[in-house]
C-alpha cells in the first residue's frame, strides 16, 4: 500500500506513535510518505520506503497569520496525485483530518482517510465551542477513526457526538528502541548509590500531570528509605516545582533532567515510574517504562487505568492521593519478590496487549479494509 501520514513532528506522544507506525508499515514494505512541517523527530536515519515531503508555509502581508492549513492541504493534495496514495493516516481531528479532507477534494481521488484521536483533540480543544464543530466534522467524513483508548472513544462521544463509529487501538512501543538491562555507570555518574531506589517521571511539566503529586509521594517514601526522584522533561510547572522541592528540602534527592533523547537509558536505572495525571488519554511514557522494567504506579484518570491492571502489574490511586501512592510504593520496594513477581506479570501483559506487532497489525487491517483489500492480500 501507499500509506500518507500528517503528525505532529515535534516530541510528542502523537508524533512519536505517528512516526513509528510508519517505519513499522515502511519495514513491513509499505511505501510511507510523512507530509509534515518539519522532519519527524524519530526519523533521525535514511529508511527505505519512507519518504518525507515538508510542508512550506509563505509570509504574505494579505494574511494575518501564516496559513498552515491551507499550505498542508495543497501538499497533502500534491503527494496524493504525485504518488497514487491509496490512504491517508491523519493524526489528530483537527487541524490533520480536516485538511486531509480538504486535500482528498483538491486531488480529486476517492483516497480512503483514517483519522486517529490522540487526546488533546478531544480533552482540551473539544471544550472549546468554536472548535467543536470542525472536530465532529473532521471524524464523521474520515473513512476510519481510531483512539489510543477506549477511554478517549467514551469521551469523544461524550464531549462531540459524532455519529461515527471509533475504532480503540492502544499506542506501543517499539521493543528494540527500549530494551530491559541495567546501566550502573549511569546511576554512579549521577551520584546515585547503589542501595537507593529510583522512582522517575517523564512529561512536558504541565498543570494536568500533577508533578506537585509526584513530590509529595517522593517525600513519603524518602522518609521509609534511601531514594532519588529523576524528574525528566521540560514546561511551564517547571519553576514551581523547582521551589516546591527547594521548601521541602529535598534538593539533594530530586533530580531535574531536563529533556532528554535517550530516555529509555534512565528507565533502565530506575525501580518505579509515577505518572500522577488528572487527564492522561493513555499514558505512553508508562508504557516506554514498563517495556523497559519498570513497575508502574498512576492514576485512575482516562487510558491510565487500561494501561495498567491494578494489583496485578502495577497500582492505581485516585488523584491526588499521595498517601496511597506511597504506600504502594514502598510497599513494592522493600518486598523484592513482591516486586520481581509484579515486574514478571508486567511483562508479559506488555507483551500480549501492547506489542507492536500486534498494533500494527491492527492498523494494517483497517488500512486494508478502507481500500478493500482482504487480509491475506
Amino acid at each position: 500500500m501507499k500509506i500518507g501520514i500528517t503528525c505532529y513532528p515535534s516530541i510528542g506522544g502523537s508524533g512519536v506513535i505517528a512516526t513509528e507506525l510508519g517505519i513499522l508499515m515502511a519495514e513491513r514494505g509499505h511505501e510511507v510518505h510523512f507530509i509534515t512541517s518539519n522532519m519527524p523527530f524519530r526519523l533521525n536515519k535514511p529508511i527505505p520506503n519512507i519518504t518525507f515531503h515538508q510542508v512550506d508555509v509563505n509570509q504574505y502581508a494579505v494574511f494575518q497569520y501564516p496559513p498552515y492549513d491551507i499550505s498542508l492541504s495543497t501538499k497533502i493534495a500534491n503527494v496524493i496525485n504525485e504518488y497514487d496514495l491509496d490512504v491517508l493516516h491523519m493524526h489528530y481531528a483537527i487541524p490533520h483530518a480536516i485538511c486531509g479532507i480538504l486535500a482528498r477534494q483538491m486531488s480529486g481521488k476517492d483516497i480512503k482517510i483514517m483519522t486517529t484521536l490522540h487526546g488533546t483533540d478531544i480533552t482540551v480543544l473539544g471544550y472549546d465551542h468554536a472548535l467543536r464543530n470542525a472536530i465532529k466534522f473532521g471524524i464523521e467524513q474520515s473513512d476510519v477513526v481510531t483512539s489510543v483508548s477506549q477511554s478517549l472513544k467514551e469521551e469523544t462521544y461524550d464531549i462531540i457526538k459524532p455519529n461515527k463509529d471509533i475504532v480503540p487501538i492502544y499506542n506501543f512501543v517499539r521493543e528494540s528502541e527500549f530494551p530491559t538491562g541495567y546501566q550502573p555507570e549511569l546511576k554512579t555518574s549521577y551520584g546515585i548509590a547503589e542501595d537507593e531506589k529510583v522512582i522517575i517521571h517523564v512529561s512536558n511539566f504541565r498543570k494536568v500531570k500533577r508533578i506537585d503529586t509526584i513530590i509529595d509521594t517522593f517525600k513519603l517514601i524518602r522518609q521509609e528509605m534511601k531514594s532519588k526522584l529523576l524528574l525528566i522533561g521540560d514546561g511551564p510547572e517547571l519553576l514551581d516545582m523547582r521551589e516546591k522541592v527547594r521548601e521541602l528540602q529535598l534538593q539533594d534527592d530530586v533530580l531535574f533532567l531536563g529533556k532528554q533523547d535517550c530516555v529509555s537509558n534512565f528507565y533502565q536505572i530506575s525501580d518505579l515510574v509515577l505518572l500522577m495525571s488528572e487527564k492522561e488519554s493513555f499514558g505512553l511514557t508508562l508504557l516506554e517504562a514498563m517495556t523497559t522494567g519498570v513497575v508502574p504506579i498512576g492514576t485512575y484518570a482516562g487510558g491510565i487505568k487500561e494501561v495498567i491492571k491494578h494489583g496485578e502489574t502495577g497500582y492505581l490511586v485516585d488523584i491526588g492521593d499521595s498517601q496511597h501512592a506511597a504506600e504502594y510504593a514502598i510497599k513494592l520496594l522493600s518486598n523484592p519478590q513482591l516486586y520481581k513477581q509484579m515486574q514478571q506479570r508486567m511483562l508479559t501483559d506488555v507483551q500480549q496487549r501492547f506489542h507492536s506487532s500486534i498494533i500494527a497489525d491492527q492498523y494494517e487491517d483497517q488500512y486494508r479494509q478502507m481500500i478493500g483489500e482482504s487480509n491475506d492480500a
